[in-house]
């Protein structure tokens, strides 16, 4: 068992008890903020949460432990700390199984480590502070969760500002790519992190600096807090030599350059290192793991370790979607998101069976031609749901294949009679970067780029549907994964899977570089499917009444007296104080047990007690206990008359009386009419349609095996009319639901005249999306909202609730329904969430009715209509 699984078993145990902490509270509320923000937008997908939740249960239940120290903890036995830490026997046998000498041997002695393949092990025991990697595969959004993560520490910053919290971040990567990508942190959606009173604090506090070539210092003020710098790894290496000649600017003389390079290095690090309480982060981590572990590595550490020698760098955090070195899984993994998962969450596009590996011997334009024909053919009418058509991407080794191949590409474009202007190229030799960052936008004119050495980390295409590798390449060094898994990443709506085409040369080294990054191999990537498909729901009616329904409103008042008014009885304790004396002498050792010996009985001397002003205990009571000033002192007036000071003894006194006379409070109760609105725009995503009016949209997720489910008003206009379908398509649970709808519909097309319409409402449970909801309390005493399934109104203003449930919930929901009745508590939450709603009918039975309805198949009999036939045709 691996240290991250470990770890995701105690988070869960963790979110389960609501992120419980002694001493820092309010990271529950900063957690339950971003698992559910108020109101529609972005929100942080689930394995940012896993993420976040497991950085947070590190930093404050586990104290920002040493990963080693971690290992040590969770892995109490030899063996199984040997094997989770990757340790060969062979490694193990050599130092006679001595622990001490083993981790001695690995941090020091470089033959051994590299002959038991030991080098990322030996990274993790050598740090001097604490760092943790989140793998997370492309596309799950690693840029957004190291966001997420220094903006919830400076809320905690905020709110404890003498904590062990991060007030300063900074954010390495690793080339010029990547810290394009880095560029959303400036436009990420902090108040969809931070609750409303933390972000306030956030917006008008954090100060975000990106390095820019040439300039010799960082733009932050010494020692200042809530700073947030995003560089690149060469912009403040400690080494001179990785300082360029283009970042000095054109006034040093050659011979100059040298301490120039000096001081510019000097200068970025001296400003990092001024920032206290300091959160190092780096994306793309593997670039200082893995491959790079014998030089890169050994730069980058040094400027970490350096940093963590000159300020206080609190926790050092890595994410990355490769965290393999050579097969074995780095060790300072604390979570761990696959491809795999990906795909099954839909934040990745599916592959299924399209992944083509092709042999074509030397007939490489044979390849290319067959590439961009399928593309077309199978890809050339797809769109996301924005309208951005779908993309291909083709990666050469070479600037000179480009040039050979482009004329068959434009000669297949042609046949195919499309224009070859849709090609873009990108590479070393062209000048059209431009278009190439405009690649993904909808109103870009090219929908195939040629690419040599670009496009592979940090490229974001949402609408790149297919990715070709055109020749086998000498050294792949992860390009082949990378160039290949470019095309996987999912948008909200897209059911279209992906496709990858390689040479059969290059499937080997797909496969091999699977297995030592994700430990997965081609198997695994092609059989693996999504568990659910997305939907975007359109609002059809926005002008729905809302649902006047009677309530019983609580309030706790005080009870009636005259506000304010306070009766006191002195106090009759003795306030004075006593001194005991005792008289003592010095007698011989050898006679008695103690040399000080009593020798006349203890005396008691009273002596005057500590007194407060009257005035100062008429302003500490009325303070306290919210009272009118006067009142108090004109009471502690009438019961002592004639003193300007009373003992403190008797305040404590005086102050319980008050709080027995002022605790006087009741419940009240009333029954209050209440509007709810079946649907709230404001709670959906406003677009601009085609014809440019407005439009109220939603994602929605739903498993595979409920596609048929998903019924859209355009299916059933000819059953429906008018009636029903206030948004489309309707995402119905089961056959019952569904089948149950369109009785209903059949039944108002014979008989419309009274209904005014009906609504599937059993799917939008959002309180920001609807007030149609009630509470309940769960068995376990913590409180639900519960959504009923269909609502009948009609024209006379009274309305049908209808909830369908699984016949084997009707003897438990029937036998809670007696025992409510009988003043008893109901057992089951399908008993409870029926009782809520029975309350709404009792309180007005003449204007709202509710029926459940079992279903024991897998449709709804004519017979069990009857309830919903008579309300309808009622008159």
């Amino acid at each position: 068992m691996h240290l991250y699984q470990f770890l995701a078993q105690h988070v869960d145990e963790w979110r389960k008890k609501k992120y419980p902490h002694a001493d820092y509270p309010v990271i529950a509320e900063i957690l339950e903020w971003a698992n559910h923000p108020d109101g529609s937008g972005f929100r942080l997908r689930a394995p940012q949460l896993r993420a976040l939740e497991t950085y947070w249960y590190l930093r404050l239940v586990e104290n920002t432990p040493h990963v080693a120290d971690l290992y040590r903890k969770y892995f109490a036995k030899r063996a199984d700390l040997i094997a989770a830490l990757g340790v060969p026997t062979a490694a193990f046998e050599s130092v006679d199984y001595d622990l001490d000498a083993l981790w001695q041997k690995i941090k020091t002695d470089d033959t051994f480590t590299h002959q038991h393949k030991l080098e990322a092990l030996r990274e993790t025991l050598t740090l001097n502070y604490s760092s943790y990697i989140l793998a997370l595969a492309m596309g799950a959004g690693k840029t957004a969760l190291i966001g997420a993560i220094y903006a919830t520490e400076f809320g905690m910053a905020f709110e404890y500002p003498d904590g062990p919290f991060v007030q300063n971040a900074l954010v390495f990567a690793p080339g010029k790519t990547i810290i394009e990508s880095l560029r959303q942190l400036a436009e990420e959606p902090y108040d969809r992190i931070l609750p409303p009173r933390l972000f306030k604090i956030f917006a008008a506090s954090v100060k975000l600096t990106f390095t820019r070539d040439g300039e010799k210092d960082i733009p932050v003020i010494r020692k200042s807090l809530f700073n947030v710098v995003v560089t690149n790894t060469e912009k403040i290496r400690i080494q001179k030599e990785d300082i360029r000649k283009s970042d000095l600017g054109p006034l040093f003389a050659p011979q100059k350059e040298d301490e120039a390079r000096t001081e510019v290095a000097n200068l970025r690090l001296q400003a990092i290192a001024s920032l206290p309480h300091l959160g190092v982060f780096s994306d793309e981590a593997h670039h200082t793991y893995g491959q790079s572990l014998d030089t890169e590595l050994k730069k980058v550490r040094k400027t970490v370790d350096y940093l963590a020698a000159n300020t206080n760098v609190v926790c050092v955090v890595n994410t990355t979607g490769t965290p393999y070195f050579q097969r074995q899984p780095l060790r300072d993994v604390v979570i761990w998101y696959g491809l795999s998962e990906g795909i099954r969450d839909r934040i990745l596009k599916e592959v299924g069976d399209n992944i083509q590996a092709i042999k074509f011997d030397a007939n490489i334009e044979g390849y290319v031609a067959h590439v961009v024909e399928d593309f077309f053919k199978d890809y050339g009418n797809v769109t996301l749901p924005d309208g951005t058509p779908a993309k291909l991407a083709i990666y050469f080794p070479q600037t000179d294949d480009v040039a050979a191949l482009r004329p068959v590409i434009d000669a297949k474009l042609v046949e195919l009679r499309l224009s070859p202007t849709l090609v873009l190229e990108h590479h070393t030799h062209s000048d059209h970067k431009a278009d190439f960052d405009r690649f993904k936008a909808k109103d870009s004119p090219h929908r195939v780029a040629l690419l040599v050495d670009r496009g592979v980390e940090g490229w974001d295409v949402p609408a790149l549907f297919v990715c070709a590798l055109a020749r086998k390449l000498k050294s792949s060094n992860n390009f082949v994964l990378q160039a290949a898994s470019r095309c996987l990443r999912q948008v909200p709506g897209n059911n279209k899977p992906a496709r990858i085409y390689l040479s059969s040369d290059n499937r080997a080294a797909l496969d091999r570089e699977l297995r030592e990054n994700y430990g997965e191999s081609l198997e695994d990537l092609l059989h693996t499917t999504s568990n659910s498909r997305s939907a975007r729901i359109v609002l059809r009616k926005l002008d729905i009444p809302p649902l006047l329904v009677r309530q019983i409103v609580r309030t706790i008042v005080r009870k009636d007296k005259a506000r304010g008014a306070v009766t006191l009885t002195r106090p009759t304790t003795d306030a004075s104080s006593v001194i005991q004396v005792e008289r003592l002498t010095i007698e011989k050792l050898e006679s008695v047990p103690a040399v000080l010996q009593q020798v006349a009985d203890t005396v008691e001397i009273k002596t005057a007690p500590k007194t407060t002003d009257l005035y100062a205990a008429a302003v500490d009571l009325a303070t306290v206990y919210r009272l009118d000033l006067w009142a108090v002192y004109d009471e502690l007036r009438r019961i002592y008359p004639t003193a300007t000071d009373i003992p403190n003894e008797h305040v404590a006194e005086l102050a319980r009386q008050i709080e027995e006379e002022q605790r006087d409070y009741e419940i009240k109760e009333e029954v209050v009419e209440v509007a709810l609105a079946l649907v709230k725009p404001q709670g959906f995503e406003k677009e601009i349609d085609a014809s440019g009016a407005e439009i109220y949209t939603a994602e929605i997720s739903y498993p595979v095996s409920k596609q048929d489910l998903l019924i859209a008003w355009d299916a059933w206009k000819e059953t429906a009319g008018s009636f029903g379908f206030h948004y489309s398509p309707y995402n119905f649970d089961s056959d019952p639901e569904a089948g149950f709808f369109e009785n209903l519909l059949r039944q108002l097309k014979l008989t419309p005249d009274q209904i005014q319409d009906v609504y599937f409402t059993g799917a939008i449970t959002s309180p920001n999306q609807t007030d149609f909801y009630v509470d309940y309390k769960a068995p376990d005493e913590t409180w639900h909202r519960y959504t009923p399934d269909f609502l009948i109104r009609r024209k006379d203003g009274k309305c049908l609730i209808v909830e369908i449930k699984d016949a084997r919930f009707e003897a438990a929901t029937k036998e809670d329904i007696e025992r409510d009745e009988r003043g008893q508590a109901a057992l089951t939450v399908e008993g409870r969430k029926a009782i809520a709603l029975k309350k709404w009918n009792r309180l007005d039975p003449e204007r709202l009715k509710y029926h459940i309805l079992y279903a024991s198949g897998e449709s709804i009999g004519y017979d069990q209509m009857a309830t919903s036939r008579e309300f309808i045709e009622e008159k």
